[in-house]
C-alpha cells in the first residue's frame, strides 16, 4: 500500500509538470514569472507593473512619482483576477519612477476599503529608522554588480557553516553583508567549510523572528545592506570555492497587512488558505494554499529568482515537517510507523508542491544542494521523485543536537550510555542522506544554552584563559565539546553543521533586540574578538574544528557508507568505529586511562596518529607521543578481521591512519 501512495504521489507530480508545460509560455515562463510580474522595465523604458489580486474591486498605484496621488495611475484589470499598469517614460526617455523611490499599490475592495500594499513581487524594501512599516523601494541601480566567479561543483563531502549575517560581528549592531564578505568568509574559509547556511535573507518585519516571519519574499533584507552587497558577498564565497545556501521559508508567511502578503486584496485568502485551514496556531501566521495555480508562480518563481538573480547555490527548507501534515507537527509525535506518513493526515498538496520544487531546481541546476528540516522522519524525503520521493539531497538529522542536550543535563559523567548515543547517531534510512550537528541556532537561543555553556558556564567568564591552569570544569567542558564535535561529525550521516561561533565555544546565548531586554544588542553578536586573543582558550577550540573539518577534507567519511560500529563499551565508556578506512577512538571515563587497549580494524598494516584531541593545541594535556606506530596483529576483534593495542587517556579521542596513505600537511 505504501508502495502504491509513493507511485500516486510521483503521479500526481507529472499532473503538475504536465500543466506546467501546457501553461503560457510554458515551464521556463511560469518558473521565472518574477520577469513578468512586479515592476519590469521595458526596451523603450517604460515600466511595466503587474500583480494578482482576485478580490480587489481596482488597482492604483501611488508613489513619489506622481506625488502620492491616490488616484491618478489605476491598473487595468485582466483575466484571472491579473492586473497591469504601463507607465511610460519621462520626456527625457529615463524611466517614469527613479532609483530608491518609493512606491505603493493601492487596493479597493468590494466592502468599499482603501488598503495600501507592497506589492509581493518588491525586490527591496526598507525601514525608516522610527518607523513600524516598510515602504516598498524601487530598485533599478544604474550599475548594477556583475558576479564573475562560477558556482562551485557540489562537494561529495557537505560541510556547512550555518551563519546569520546581522550578529556576525564583536559589536552591538545590525552588522551588513559587507562585514561579512570581508571579516567572516575568510575565516570559514579557514576552517574547512564548503557550504555557507544564510539565515534571515528573505525580508522579515521582525527581526527577532530570526528571519522565520517572512514579509516580503522577492527582497533580501536591506537591514544588512543592499541587494549588490549581497551579490559580492556569495560572488566571493564562490571564489573561495564555497557554496552558498539560503533558509527560505515557503512552510508559512508573516500575517503583517500592509507590508506582507497577507490580505493583499483584501480577502482572507489569495495567498492563503482561508481560516481555520490558513493559520498556524503556534506560529501565527499564514499558510500557503500549494493547489492554487498563482501559488504555484509565485512560489516556484521565487526559488528561481534566488537562483538566478543572486546565484545561490540551494536552499535549506525550513518548517517542512509543518507543510507535510495537516496536523503541522503540533501535538503529534512521531513513532515511525508507516501509518503517521501515508495517511489522511499527510497535506498532498504541499507534498507534492515539495516535489515540483526539488524536481525543477535539481533539473536546472544540477548541483543545487536542497535540505529539509523535518522532525518527523517522512520517509523517501531524500529519495528522487521518480521513485516517489520528495527529492531532497539531505535531511537534518534533528534528534542529534535534542540527545546531546539532554545528556548533559541529565545525566553524570559515569552514567552516560554509549549504546544509546551511538544509535541516536546511527538512526537512520539508508540511502537517505543526513546532516549532522551537535548543536545550531535552535540550541543557542535564550532559553537554551550551547554545548559550551552546559558544560562550563559561568566559569567561562574567568577561567578560558591559557595563562592560568585549566580548573576542572573548563578541562571537562573543553574536552568533551571536541569530543562531541567530532563524534557526531564522524558518525552522525552524510554531512555536517555548525552554527556560527559554535566553533569556538561561543560563550553566550543568542537573543535578538527586543521589548524583554530592553532593545539590547548584548546577545545578538558573535565575539569572534575572542579567538583573536592568543591567550584565551576559545582559540584552541576554534583550531580543532579547523582542524577536524580539514582532516575530515583529506580522507572523506561524510561521502563514505556509514560507519561500521566495533566497540561501544558502556563500563570503559569506549567507543570505537572506523569510516571510509578511518578508525574513530573515543574514551568518554571519566578517570580511568586505558594501556594496551584492543581495538578491531579491517585494514591491516601501520597505524600513526593523524588528529589527536589531547594535543596542547586544542586544549589539551599532549600525552601521547605522535611518532608512535600501531602495527595490527592477525587477530579478529569485535567483528574486524585485524586488531591491534592503543593507550587511550580518559576524556580523548584521536583518528589513527594506515601509514602512508596521507602526510599530514601541517596546519
Amino acid at each position: 500500500l505504501n508502495t502504491f501512495l509513493l507511485v500516486c504521489r510521483y503521479a500526481l507530480l507529472q499532473k503538475r509538470l504536465s500543466q506546467l508545460e501546457e501553461a503560457e509560455g510554458g515551464f521556463d515562463q511560469f518558473t521565472r514569472s518574477y520577469k513578468t510580474f512586479g515592476v519590469q522595465r521595458q526596451p523603450d523604458n517604460s515600466l511595466l507593473f503587474k500583480e494578482w489580486a482576485p478580490a480587489a474591486e481596482a488597482l492604483f498605484l501611488t508613489g513619489d512619482f506622481n506625488e502620492w496621488n491616490k488616484f491618478s495611475h489605476p491598473y487595468t484589470k485582466k483575466e484571472y483576477g491579473k492586473w497591469e499598469l504601463i507607465l511610460p517614460p519621462k520626456h527625457d526617455k529615463s524611466p517614469a519612477v527613479d532609483h530608491r523611490t518609493k512606491l505603493k499599490v493601492v487596493v479597493h475592495t468590494a466592502e468599499g476599503d482603501r488598503l495600501y500594499r507592497i506589492s509581493p513581487w518588491a525586490k527591496y524594501v526598507t525601514r525608516e529608522e522610527k518607523s513600524v512599516i516598510y515602504d516598498w523601494v524601487h530598485w533599478d541601480p544604474p550599475e548594477q554588480y556583475t558576479q564573475i566567479h562560477p558556482r562551485p561543483k557540489k562537494p561529495t563531502s557537505l560541510r556547512i557553516y550555518e551563519a546569520h549575517v546581522g550578529i556576525a560581528s564583536p559589536e552591538g549592531k545590525v552588522a551588513s553583508y559587507d562585514n561579512f564578505t570581508t571579516n567572516v568568509l575568510p575565516r570559514i574559509k579557514e576552517l574547512g567549510y564548503n557550504c555557507i547556511q544564510l539565515m534571515a535573507i528573505m525580508e522579515h518585519a521582525y527581526y527577532a523572528s530570526f528571519g522565520y516571519q517572512i514579509t516580503s519574499f522577492f527582497a533580501a533584507s536591506s537591514r544588512y545592506g543592499t541587494p549588490e552587497e549581497l551579490k559580492r558577498l556569495i560572488d566571493v564565497a564562490h571564489s573561495m570555492g564555497i557554496m552558498v545556501l539560503l533558509d527560505v521559508v515557503h512552510s508559512h508567511a508573516s500575517k503583517n497587512t500592509e507590508d506582507g502578503l497577507n490580505r493583499f486584496d483584501g480577502s482572507d485568502s489569495c495567498f492563503f488558505h482561508s481560516p481555520p485551514r490558513g493559520e498556524h496556531s503556534l506560529w501565527d501566521s499564514r499558510l500557503f494554499n500549494y493547489s492554487s495555480w498563482e501559488v504555484l508562480r509565485f512560489l516556484l518563481s521565487n526559488l528561481r529568482w534566488w537562483m538566478e538573480e543572486y546565484r545561490f547555490d540551494g536552499f535549506r527548507f525550513d518548517g517542512v515537517t509543518s507543510m507535510l501534515y495537516h496536523h503541522h507537527g503540533i501535538g503529534t509525535g512521531f513513532s515511525g510507523d508507516y501509518s503517521e506518513y501515508f495517511g489522511l493526515q499527510v497535506d498532498e498538496d504541499s507534498l507534492v508542491y515539495l516535489m515540483l520544487a526539488n524536481h525543477i531546481l535539481h533539473f536546472l541546476y544540477p548541483d543545487c544542494i536542497t535540505v529539509a528540516e523535518d522532525v518527523s522522519g517522512m520517509p523517501a524525503l531524500c529519495r528522487r521523485v521518480e521513485e516517489g520521493g520528495l527529492g531532497f539531497d539531505y535531511r537534518l538529522a534533528m534528534a542529534i543536537p535534542d540527545k546531546w542536550i539532554q545528556i548533559l543535563k541529565e545525566f553524570k559523567d559515569e552514567d552516560w550510555d554509549m549504546g544509546n548515543i551511538v544509535f541516536t547517531l546511527t538512526n537512520r534510512r539508508y540511502g537517505e542522506k543526513c546532516i549532522a550537528y551537535a548543536e545550531s541556532h535552535d540550541q543557542a537561543l535564550v532559553g537554551d544554552k550551547t554545548l559550551a555553556f552546559w558544560l562550563m558556564d559561568k566559569e567561562m567568564y574567568s577561567n578560558m584563559s591559557s595563562l592560568i591552569p585549566m580548573s576542572p570544569v573548563i578541562d571537562r567542558g573543553i574536552q568533551l565539546h571536541k569530543m562531541i564535535r567530532l563524534l557526531t561529525h564522524g558518525l552522525g550521516g552524510e554531512g555536517y553543521l555548525n552554527f556560527i561561533g559554535n566553533e569556538f565555544g561561543h560563550p553566550e546565548w543568542l537573543d535578538f533586540p527586543r521589548e524583554g531586554n530592553n532593545q539590547s544588542y548584548h546577545y545578538a553578536r558573535r565575539q569572534f574578538n575572542l579567538v583573536d586573543m592568543d591567550h584565551l582558550r576559545y582559540r584552541q577550540l576554534y583550531a580543532f574544528d579547523r582542524d577536524m573539518n580539514w582532516t575530515e577534507d583529506k580522507y572523506g567519511w561524510l561521502a563514505a557508507p556509514p560507519a561500521f560500529v566495533s566497540a561501544k563499551h558502556e563500563g570503559d565508556k569506549v567507543v570505537v568505529f572506523d569510516r571510509a578506512n578511518v578508525l574513530f577512538i573515543f574514551n568518554f571515563h571519566p578517570t580511568q586511562s586505558f594501556q594496551g587497549y584492543r581495538v578491531g580494524v579491517e585494514v591491516p598494516g601501520k597505524y600513526k596518529i593523524k588528529l589527536d584531541s589531547d594535543e596542547t593545541l586544542y586544549g589539551g594535556h599532549g600525552r601521547l607521543d605522535h611518532n608512535t606506530e600501531f602495527f595490527t596483529e592477525e587477530q579478529p576483534y569485535n567483528g574486524r578481521s585485524y586488531s591491534m593495542l592503543v593507550n587511550i587517556p580518559p576524556r580523548f579521542t584521536f583518528i589513527p591512519r594506515e601509514a602512508g596513505v596521507w602526510d599530514p600537511v601541517g596546519w
